[in-house]
């Protein structure tokens, strides 16, 4: 009950809830006027928003739901800062250091698309208490600054690829290419569907904080797409070939390597400049 006192009581500074005649002007003089279905007309036209429950719970959860969606919206952005940012990096090194492409452009389109489908869970995903406990406001400052901090993490681990399959699996020569672009492709497809799962909490994800099970789902769906795509009947005609099998606890080694690094970041991150 005590958010729905706490709403209560900020709504008699700057907004009135009220159903009778006499309470129009008051209404419109509101920063923001409320009232019933059930009131007289006058009061209605008055009033900004109309309640179909005569009820602060419908108020509070609106509040609610309103934190809820705000989070979630800057999860997305600090998701889409950080990820890109990142590559840019990771692009620029390899065009300046690698005799041809790191990854065709149709490889490019694939996994953006790829990816886009994989932030579609993020609507439906759970919010921390902690997190809607107080209200937020929108600080451009600090999403620059988490960008800046949390985007080169990807970074170091797509030149690590790089070294992999440079100097592990011999895809060093134009001939070998494909090679090189699909082991890229899957690495920097998985680091950029995890990475949501570490920014959308400042706790430790999956055990202090779960997501909600579409956004669990659709995260999985993409990974085992990614994986599944090299080996699959279309990947030769996007430049794909299959990977031997010693690639994946290389693979399973780096995303590892990338999370735990990842955490440890945005936990400094948090305990310096919080988590807005």
């Amino acid at each position: 009950i005590y958010p729905v006192l706490k709403t209560a009581l900020l709504m008699l500074v700057s907004k009135i809830i009220s159903d009778g005649i006499n309470d129009a002007p008051a209404l419109r003089e509101a920063d923001v006027g409320i009232s019933v279905d059930t009131a007289v007309d006058i009061a209605k036209e008055s009033a900004d928003i109309i309640l179909l429950e005569k009820s602060l719970l419908v108020l509070d959860a609106g509040v609610v739901e309103g934190r809820r969606t705000f989070g979630n919206i800057v999860k997305y952005i600090k998701m889409g800062t950080s990820s890109n940012f990142g590559n840019m990096f990771s692009m620029l090194g390899a065009s300046a250091l690698l005799p041809f492409l790191p990854m065709k452009p149709v490889q490019i389109l694939l996994n953006n698309l790829l990816y886009d489908f994989s932030q579609t869970g993020i609507p439906f995903d759970h919010v921390d208490r902690e997190y809607l406990a107080t209200p937020r406001k929108w600080k451009i400052n600090e999403i620059q600054r988490f960008m800046l901090y949390i985007g080169p993490m990807s970074s170091i681990f797509d030149y690590a690829t790089y070294a992999l399959m440079w100097f592990v699996f011999d895809a060093n020569t134009v001939e070998k290419q494909a090679l090189f672009q699909t082991g890229w492709f899957v690495e920097s497809l998985l680091t950029q569907t995890l990475i949501v799962h570490i920014i959308r909490t400042a706790k430790i994800p999956l055990i202090e904080s779960q997501p909600a099970l579409p956004m669990l789902l659709v995260t999985l769906t993409i990974m085992a797409v990614g994986i599944y795509l090299p080996f699959s009947p279309f990947g030769r005609g996007l430049g794909f070939v299959p990977l031997p099998a010693s690639y994946f606890p290389w693979l399973l080694s780096i995303l590892s390597g990338y999370c735990v690094l990842t955490q440890l970041m945005k936990t400094w991150f948090v305990k310096k400049y919080g988590y807005n």
